[in-house]
């Protein structure tokens, strides 16, 4: 995708800067595997990490609210409202700017984006950045901060009101990075078992001839060895050793090495790393009917919200200005959750209902139905009137005595007296 960043043109050209990065650059692997950003999300269980906290964070619904009289309400006459719940600009859908930008925040620490001001000085568009082509600079003398972004191998610095940051956890540090070593043990032992497999599920071995060969001779031996029994294609075929020749195993099988049970073990290893429950990554070992529930729940107020949280910061932080950030602020509709799970939602809705915190149109909203005419009941608020405090039965039933009417619950209010 290109993107036609017209009003680029202002930035101001940065070759050199002495600021302090806030980024982690020097961290050291010895695993040897080269674990970087990009090779890390090859991996299968960190990529459904990643996903299972950037699908659901980009594809709730955030919208901005405005503070009421009465309560609240949405602010779509905002113009940062239409770029958060339907397009940042208008190369992008909301979902896929946000979950660009949490990617970036969860693999790399930060997210950013560009915030394009009209002549005017309201939104007018946010644009991602490249997160590895932008870092973050603190100036603690000055108490400022300044980012540098480099495009086409030219670097600009913006300001600080000119960038949106989502920044992920232990201060916007590289998950990845700072687990090199764990995720380069997982990465490890999946090349092992690629290579393990690839030669035909056979551990390597010596081949042992009672004379001595010449150079020619054991080169030529090598290749037709390699040719007869390297490979997939030649697993399981029959070696016949001539003159004397021995095969010796010099590496451990799969199963004396414990191969399942560190592939296993590193499939908890980065569900901690990014705080998701194992059955978010397909490890199901574990997992048990009773205990997913459960276990969902977690997620939604452990690794989601606290997502969630620096999403609404952020935005009042960086794109609301002045008093707005006391008129204004953004919130996800988590109940977009339950869509899927029918019942649950309709359950929740018959205790609103039933309690008086919701009326049909106000449940009919969520569900994105047409209302209910006023007339026929449909902002009315009701109660389940089932139970009621003792002194209000006792006071009905004296009302029907002065009246002359029998109390239905008998003559002192209780409907098993005679």
């Amino acid at each position: 995708m290109r993107f036609n960043f017209r009003f680029w043109e202002k930035r101001q050209a940065a070759v050199t800067y002495n600021g302090n990065s806030s980024t982690f650059a020097d961290i050291t692997q010895t695993t040897g595997t080269g674990i970087t950003e990009r090779t890390a999300v090859q991996q299968t269980a960190v990529s459904a990490a990643i996903r299972a906290i950037a699908e659901p964070i980009s594809s709730l619904p955030l919208v901005l609210y405005k503070r009421v009289k009465d309560g609240r309400g949405r602010a779509e006459e905002h113009p940062l409202y239409s770029l958060l719940h339907d397009t940042p600009n208008e190369l992008m859908s909301a979902m896929e700017f946000r979950e660009w930008i949490t990617v970036d925040a969860i693999t790399r620490g930060m997210g950013f984006a560009e915030i394009e001001w009209d002549a005017a000085g309201q939104l007018k568009a946010l644009w991602p950045l490249r997160a590895e082509n932008t870092t973050e600079y603190y100036d603690e003398q000055k108490r400022t901060i300044e980012y540098v972004t480099f495009i086409n191998g030219v670097g600009y610095k913006l300001p600080a009101y000119r960038v949106f940051v989502i920044k992920g956890p232990l201060g916007g540090k590289s998950l990845i990075r700072l687990h090199a070593e764990a995720l380069g043990l997982a990465k490890a032992t999946e090349s092992y078992g690629n290579k393990f497999f690839t030669n035909g599920a056979r551990p390597s071995g010596v081949l042992e001839h009672p004379g001595s060969l010449t150079d020619e001779s054991a080169t030529r031996l090598k290749a037709s060895w390699h040719a007869a029994h390297g490979g997939l294609e030649n697993a399981h075929r029959v070696a016949i050793l001539e003159e004397g020749m021995k095969y010796h195993q010099i590496s451990f099988p799969p199963e004396d090495a414990q191969f399942l049970e560190t592939r296993k073990f590193q499939l908890g290893e980065i569900a901690r790393i990014f705080r998701v429950p194992p059955h978010k990554i397909a490890d199901l070992d574990k997992a048990t009917f009773s205990n997913i529930e459960h276990q969902s729940m977690e997620f939604l107020t452990d690794s989601l919200q606290p997502w969630m949280i620096r999403w609404e910061q952020a935005i009042t932080m960086r794109l609301l200005v002045g008093k707005e950030r006391q008129k204004y602020y953004a919130e996800h509709l988590v109940e977009a959750l339950l869509r899927s799970d029918t019942k649950a939602r309709y359950e929740s809705y018959q205790i609103a209902r039933q309690n008086g915190w919701m009326s049909p149109n106000d449940i009919l909203r969520k569900e994105n139905q047409n209302p209910i005419p006023v007339e026929q009941g449909g902002d009315t608020y009701m109660v389940n009137t089932a139970m009621q405090p003792v002194s209000v039965l006792l006071k009905g039933g004296e009302e029907n005595v002065k009246n002359g009417t029998p109390n239905p619950n008998g003559p002192d209010g209780n409907p098993n007296s005679e």
